[in-house]
Protein backbone atom coordinates (compact mmCIF):
# COMPACT_ATOMS: atom_id res chain seq x y z
CA UNK A 1 0.00 0.00 0.00
CA UNK A 2 1.77 3.42 -1.01
CA UNK A 3 1.95 6.39 0.42
CA UNK A 4 -1.05 8.36 -0.80
CA UNK A 5 -2.02 12.04 -0.57
CA UNK A 6 -5.61 12.90 1.38
CA UNK A 7 -6.33 12.59 5.22
CA UNK A 8 -3.55 12.06 7.15
CA UNK A 9 -2.78 8.04 8.17
CA UNK A 10 -1.48 6.06 10.86
CA UNK A 11 1.89 5.25 9.35
CA UNK A 12 3.33 1.54 9.65
CA UNK A 13 6.94 1.21 9.24
CA UNK A 14 7.85 -2.51 8.44
CA UNK A 15 9.83 -5.01 5.79
CA UNK A 16 8.18 -7.65 7.38
CA UNK A 17 5.78 -9.51 5.47
CA UNK A 18 4.50 -11.48 8.52
CA UNK A 19 3.94 -8.71 10.74
CA UNK A 20 2.87 -6.17 8.49
CA UNK A 21 -0.61 -8.96 7.84
CA UNK A 22 -0.92 -8.81 11.21
CA UNK A 23 -0.77 -4.69 11.35
CA UNK A 24 -3.02 -4.88 8.69
CA UNK A 25 -5.39 -6.96 10.30
CA UNK A 26 -5.25 -5.31 14.07
CA UNK A 27 -5.78 -1.67 11.74
CA UNK A 28 -8.84 -2.89 10.48
CA UNK A 29 -10.11 -4.06 13.64
CA UNK A 30 -9.36 -0.47 14.69
CA UNK A 31 -11.30 0.78 11.66
CA UNK A 32 -8.64 2.38 9.84
CA UNK A 33 -6.76 2.07 7.16
CA UNK A 34 -2.90 3.06 7.03
CA UNK A 35 0.14 4.28 5.02
CA UNK A 36 2.58 1.73 4.61
CA UNK A 37 6.71 2.57 4.20
CA UNK A 38 9.13 -0.60 3.76
CA UNK A 39 12.10 1.64 5.25
CA UNK A 40 13.24 4.90 7.29
CA UNK A 41 13.48 6.50 3.36
CA UNK A 42 9.96 5.77 2.49
CA UNK A 43 8.44 6.54 5.65
CA UNK A 44 10.55 10.26 6.23
CA UNK A 45 7.86 12.49 4.10
CA UNK A 46 4.74 11.11 6.29
CA UNK A 47 6.60 10.26 9.55
CA UNK A 48 5.93 14.12 11.20
CA UNK A 49 2.38 14.82 10.19
CA UNK A 50 0.92 10.90 10.88
CA UNK A 51 -1.51 10.70 13.49
CA UNK A 52 0.35 7.35 14.62
CA UNK A 53 3.55 5.58 13.94
CA UNK A 54 4.26 1.64 14.65
CA UNK A 55 7.33 1.16 13.61
CA UNK A 56 8.27 -2.76 13.22
CA UNK A 57 10.52 -4.33 15.11
CA UNK A 58 12.46 -5.19 11.86
CA UNK A 59 13.09 -1.69 11.03
CA UNK A 60 14.12 -0.15 14.62
CA UNK A 61 17.57 -0.35 13.80
CA UNK A 62 17.36 1.44 10.39
CA UNK A 63 15.06 4.14 11.96
CA UNK A 64 18.14 5.37 14.23
CA UNK A 65 20.46 4.96 12.08
CA UNK A 66 18.07 7.53 9.23
CA UNK A 67 18.16 9.56 12.83
CA UNK A 68 14.25 10.72 12.03
CA UNK A 69 12.62 13.88 14.15
CA UNK A 70 11.66 12.72 17.24
CA UNK A 71 8.30 13.27 17.99
CA UNK A 72 4.95 11.94 20.21
CA UNK A 73 2.53 8.91 19.18
CA UNK A 74 5.16 6.39 18.16
CA UNK A 75 4.85 2.96 19.31
CA UNK A 76 6.98 -0.30 18.43
CA UNK A 77 5.15 -3.68 17.54
CA UNK A 78 6.71 -6.98 17.18
CA UNK A 79 5.94 -10.53 17.71
CA UNK A 80 6.62 -12.08 21.09
CA UNK A 81 10.28 -12.64 22.10
CA UNK A 82 12.17 -9.69 21.52
CA UNK A 83 15.39 -9.12 22.80
CA UNK A 84 15.21 -6.37 26.16
CA UNK A 85 17.58 -4.13 24.34
CA UNK A 86 14.55 -2.86 22.61
CA UNK A 87 12.98 -0.99 25.12
CA UNK A 88 17.04 0.97 25.17
CA UNK A 89 16.45 1.57 21.01
CA UNK A 90 12.79 2.43 21.92
CA UNK A 91 14.10 5.70 24.32
CA UNK A 92 16.73 6.74 21.46
CA UNK A 93 13.80 7.00 19.30
CA UNK A 94 11.51 8.58 21.63
CA UNK A 95 9.28 5.76 21.29
CA UNK A 96 6.16 5.94 24.12
CA UNK A 97 5.76 2.07 24.13
CA UNK A 98 7.03 -1.22 23.07
CA UNK A 99 3.76 -3.81 22.10
CA UNK A 100 4.61 -7.69 21.55
CA UNK A 101 2.19 -9.40 19.61
CA UNK A 102 0.03 -11.78 20.02
CA UNK A 103 -0.44 -10.61 24.12
CA UNK A 104 -0.95 -6.39 23.06
CA UNK A 105 -3.05 -6.96 20.32
CA UNK A 106 -6.33 -5.21 22.18
CA UNK A 107 -3.58 -2.70 22.91
CA UNK A 108 -2.71 -1.88 19.22
CA UNK A 109 -6.22 -1.99 18.05
CA UNK A 110 -6.98 0.53 21.01
CA UNK A 111 -4.08 2.41 19.20
CA UNK A 112 -4.78 2.56 15.96
CA UNK A 113 -9.27 3.55 16.45
CA UNK A 114 -7.03 6.65 18.01
CA UNK A 115 -9.93 6.58 20.54
CA UNK A 116 -10.35 10.36 21.56
CA UNK A 117 -10.77 8.97 25.65
CA UNK A 118 -6.51 7.73 25.43
CA UNK A 119 -5.70 11.66 25.56
CA UNK A 120 -7.10 13.62 28.43
CA UNK A 121 -6.74 16.74 30.39
CA UNK A 122 -5.03 14.84 33.63
CA UNK A 123 -1.34 16.06 34.41
CA UNK A 124 1.39 13.84 35.35
CA UNK A 125 3.57 14.79 37.95
CA UNK A 126 6.90 13.14 38.89
CA UNK A 127 9.17 13.18 41.56
CA UNK A 128 12.77 12.58 41.95
CA UNK A 129 15.40 12.41 44.59
CA UNK A 130 18.53 13.98 43.94
CA UNK A 131 20.45 11.20 46.38
CA UNK A 132 18.61 8.74 48.73
CA UNK A 133 16.85 9.60 51.68
CA UNK A 134 16.22 13.52 49.80
CA UNK A 135 12.36 12.77 50.52
CA UNK A 136 10.92 12.69 47.09
CA UNK A 137 8.16 10.01 48.44
CA UNK A 138 7.22 12.30 51.35
CA UNK A 139 6.75 14.99 49.24
CA UNK A 140 5.01 12.76 46.68
CA UNK A 141 2.64 11.92 48.44
CA UNK A 142 2.01 14.96 49.94
CA UNK A 143 1.05 16.69 46.73
CA UNK A 144 -1.18 13.58 46.36
CA UNK A 145 -2.80 14.40 49.46
CA UNK A 146 -3.22 18.05 49.46
CA UNK A 147 -4.76 17.26 45.57
CA UNK A 148 -7.26 15.46 46.77
CA UNK A 149 -7.84 18.19 49.18
CA UNK A 150 -8.37 20.39 46.53
CA UNK A 151 -10.69 18.11 45.00
CA UNK A 152 -8.59 16.37 42.57
CA UNK A 153 -9.03 13.05 41.13
CA UNK A 154 -5.65 11.59 42.15
CA UNK A 155 -3.77 8.89 41.84
CA UNK A 156 -0.63 8.38 43.38
CA UNK A 157 1.97 5.95 41.84
CA UNK A 158 5.14 4.05 43.23
CA UNK A 159 7.25 3.40 40.38
CA UNK A 160 10.04 2.78 43.03
CA UNK A 161 10.82 -1.54 43.71
CA UNK A 162 13.23 -0.56 46.81
CA UNK A 163 11.38 2.08 47.94
CA UNK A 164 10.08 1.64 51.69
CA UNK A 165 6.73 1.69 50.03
CA UNK A 166 4.44 4.44 49.79
CA UNK A 167 1.80 2.71 51.48
CA UNK A 168 3.50 2.91 54.15
CA UNK A 169 4.22 6.56 53.38
CA UNK A 170 -0.02 7.22 53.70
CA UNK A 171 -0.20 4.56 56.99
CA UNK A 172 -2.20 2.28 54.18
CA UNK A 173 -0.61 -1.15 54.41
CA UNK A 174 -3.62 -1.86 56.12
CA UNK A 175 -5.76 -1.20 53.22
CA UNK A 176 -6.81 -3.95 50.60
CA UNK A 177 -6.59 -3.50 46.95
CA UNK A 178 -4.21 -4.20 44.16
CA UNK A 179 -0.97 -3.90 44.07
CA UNK A 180 1.96 -4.33 41.17
CA UNK A 181 2.32 -8.08 40.92
CA UNK A 182 -1.15 -8.14 39.77
CA UNK A 183 -0.73 -5.86 36.88
CA UNK A 184 2.14 -7.22 35.84
CA UNK A 185 0.30 -8.93 32.95
CA UNK A 186 -1.11 -6.23 32.11
CA UNK A 187 -1.23 -6.09 28.05
CA UNK A 188 -2.80 -2.28 27.62
CA UNK A 189 -6.47 -2.74 27.89
CA UNK A 190 -7.47 -1.81 31.18
CA UNK A 191 -10.88 -0.25 31.92
CA UNK A 192 -10.28 3.14 33.94
CA UNK A 193 -12.91 2.45 36.72
CA UNK A 194 -12.70 -0.89 37.06
CA UNK A 195 -8.93 -0.42 37.86
CA UNK A 196 -9.03 2.86 39.71
CA UNK A 197 -11.73 0.55 41.80
CA UNK A 198 -9.29 -2.21 42.58
CA UNK A 199 -6.73 -0.32 43.68
CA UNK A 200 -5.99 0.74 47.16
CA UNK A 201 -8.29 3.77 47.34
CA UNK A 202 -9.91 6.48 50.52
CA UNK A 203 -12.03 8.81 48.35
CA UNK A 204 -10.33 10.72 45.76
CA UNK A 205 -6.72 8.82 46.88
CA UNK A 206 -5.89 6.04 44.55
CA UNK A 207 -2.81 3.99 45.19
CA UNK A 208 -0.44 1.93 43.10
CA UNK A 209 2.45 0.64 45.15
CA UNK A 210 4.28 -2.94 46.07
CA UNK A 211 3.95 -5.59 48.04
CA UNK A 212 6.27 -6.64 51.15
CA UNK A 213 5.78 -10.61 50.78
CA UNK A 214 6.54 -11.26 46.82
CA UNK A 215 9.84 -11.33 45.40
CA UNK A 216 10.90 -7.77 44.01
CA UNK A 217 10.22 -7.73 40.68
CA UNK A 218 10.67 -4.90 38.04
CA UNK A 219 7.69 -3.76 36.97
CA UNK A 220 6.53 -4.29 32.87
CA UNK A 221 6.89 -1.26 30.70
CA UNK A 222 3.09 -2.37 29.57
CA UNK A 223 2.03 -2.30 33.42
CA UNK A 224 3.05 1.20 33.10
CA UNK A 225 1.81 2.10 30.18
CA UNK A 226 -1.69 0.80 30.67
CA UNK A 227 -1.77 1.92 34.05
CA UNK A 228 -1.01 5.67 32.65
CA UNK A 229 -3.24 5.32 29.97
CA UNK A 230 -6.29 4.73 32.75
CA UNK A 231 -5.07 7.22 34.80
CA UNK A 232 -5.41 9.81 32.17
CA UNK A 233 -9.00 9.03 31.48
CA UNK A 234 -10.08 8.23 35.38
CA UNK A 235 -8.16 10.91 37.32
CA UNK A 236 -7.45 14.42 37.77
CA UNK A 237 -3.76 14.17 38.57
CA UNK A 238 -0.95 11.11 38.54
CA UNK A 239 1.89 11.56 41.16
CA UNK A 240 4.89 9.18 40.14
CA UNK A 241 7.37 8.78 42.78
CA UNK A 242 10.48 7.56 40.82
CA UNK A 243 13.67 5.43 41.53
CA UNK A 244 16.69 7.00 41.09
CA UNK A 245 17.61 4.14 38.66
CA UNK A 246 15.39 4.05 36.44
CA UNK A 247 14.15 0.55 34.93
CA UNK A 248 11.98 0.47 31.39
CA UNK A 249 8.76 1.30 33.59
CA UNK A 250 10.24 4.27 35.26
CA UNK A 251 11.76 5.87 32.03
CA UNK A 252 8.22 5.39 30.65
CA UNK A 253 6.96 7.10 33.54
CA UNK A 254 9.12 9.71 33.20
CA UNK A 255 8.88 10.29 29.45
CA UNK A 256 4.96 10.62 30.05
CA UNK A 257 5.37 13.58 32.55
CA UNK A 258 4.56 16.76 32.06
CA UNK A 259 6.76 18.26 34.99
CA UNK A 260 9.54 16.48 37.02
CA UNK A 261 10.03 17.65 40.52
CA UNK A 262 14.12 16.86 41.73
CA UNK A 263 14.14 16.83 45.54
CA UNK A 264 17.54 18.18 46.75
CA UNK A 265 18.24 18.10 49.87
CA UNK A 266 20.47 22.00 50.81
CA UNK A 267 23.65 20.08 51.09
CA UNK A 268 27.05 20.20 48.76
CA UNK A 269 27.28 16.81 48.30
CA UNK A 270 23.73 16.39 47.85
CA UNK A 271 23.94 19.19 45.36
CA UNK A 272 26.90 17.35 43.43
CA UNK A 273 24.67 13.77 43.30
CA UNK A 274 21.90 15.71 42.25
CA UNK A 275 23.76 17.07 39.01
CA UNK A 276 23.67 13.24 37.38
CA UNK A 277 19.70 12.73 38.29
CA UNK A 278 19.26 16.16 36.68
CA UNK A 279 20.82 14.95 33.50
CA UNK A 280 19.88 11.51 33.63
CA UNK A 281 16.18 13.46 33.77
CA UNK A 282 16.77 15.81 31.08
CA UNK A 283 16.82 13.06 28.62
CA UNK A 284 13.78 11.91 29.13
CA UNK A 285 11.22 15.02 30.59
CA UNK A 286 11.99 18.88 29.08
CA UNK A 287 9.77 20.74 31.75
CA UNK A 288 12.05 20.10 35.22
CA UNK A 289 12.67 21.96 38.17
CA UNK A 290 14.17 22.17 42.02
CA UNK A 291 12.48 21.87 45.43
CA UNK A 292 15.03 22.24 48.35
CA UNK A 293 15.10 20.54 51.38
CA UNK A 294 16.26 22.19 54.39
CA UNK A 295 17.88 22.11 56.76
CA UNK A 296 21.03 24.20 55.47
CA UNK A 297 23.57 22.74 58.01
CA UNK A 298 26.35 24.66 55.90
CA UNK A 299 23.83 27.84 55.33
CA UNK A 300 23.30 26.91 51.72
CA UNK A 301 20.63 28.66 50.04
CA UNK A 302 17.69 27.21 48.11
CA UNK A 303 18.56 29.21 44.59
CA UNK A 304 22.41 28.67 44.51
CA UNK A 305 21.21 24.72 44.90
CA UNK A 306 18.94 25.84 41.95
CA UNK A 307 21.44 27.50 40.15
CA UNK A 308 24.48 25.04 40.45
CA UNK A 309 21.84 22.87 38.76
CA UNK A 310 20.92 25.05 36.10
CA UNK A 311 17.82 24.44 36.64
CA UNK A 312 14.31 26.69 38.06
CA UNK A 313 13.76 26.84 41.67
CA UNK A 314 10.11 25.21 42.01
CA UNK A 315 10.50 25.78 46.09
CA UNK A 316 11.59 25.73 49.52
CA UNK A 317 10.96 23.04 52.13
CA UNK A 318 11.52 24.32 55.03
CA UNK A 319 12.71 21.86 57.75
CA UNK A 320 9.50 20.23 59.51
CA UNK A 321 10.73 18.13 62.61
CA UNK A 322 7.47 16.99 63.46
CA UNK A 323 6.63 15.04 60.08
CA UNK A 324 8.79 11.94 61.10
CA UNK A 325 6.39 11.49 64.32
CA UNK A 326 3.66 11.93 62.12
CA UNK A 327 4.66 9.13 59.91
CA UNK A 328 5.16 6.71 62.60
CA UNK A 329 1.43 7.42 63.94
CA UNK A 330 0.16 6.75 60.20
CA UNK A 331 -0.85 9.97 59.53
CA UNK A 332 0.07 10.72 55.62
CA UNK A 333 1.90 13.72 54.51
CA UNK A 334 0.54 17.04 54.76
CA UNK A 335 -2.99 15.62 55.61
CA UNK A 336 -3.95 18.29 58.37
CA UNK A 337 -3.03 20.98 55.75
CA UNK A 338 -0.82 22.70 57.89
CA UNK A 339 2.87 23.33 57.94
CA UNK A 340 5.82 23.49 55.25
CA UNK A 341 4.70 20.12 53.58
CA UNK A 342 1.35 21.59 52.81
CA UNK A 343 2.29 25.09 51.94
CA UNK A 344 4.69 23.77 49.45
CA UNK A 345 2.46 21.06 47.88
CA UNK A 346 -0.35 23.81 47.30
CA UNK A 347 1.81 26.17 45.62
CA UNK A 348 3.58 23.02 43.45
CA UNK A 349 -0.05 22.32 42.21
CA UNK A 350 -1.11 25.98 41.80
CA UNK A 351 2.31 25.93 39.90
CA UNK A 352 1.15 22.83 37.48
CA UNK A 353 -2.28 23.90 37.19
Amino acid sequence: MPLSPGPRLPLVVTADSDLLDDLLRLAAAGGTEVDVAHDPAAARPRYAGAPLVVIGFDQVEACLRARLPRRERVIIVGHRGMPDETWESAQLLGAEHVAALPTAEPWVVDRFADRPAVRTSARVLAVIGGRGGAGASILAAGLAVTAVQGGMRTLLVDADPLGGGLDLVLGWEGVGGLRWPALAGADGRVDPPALMQALPSRGDLVLLSFTRNDDLLPVPGEAMAATLDAARRGRDLVVIDLPRRLDDAATLALQAADRTLLVVPAELRATAAAARIAAMVGHHCDDRAVVVRGPAPGRLKAKDVAQALALPLAGALRAEPGICEALERGEAPAVTGKGPLAELCRDLLGAAA
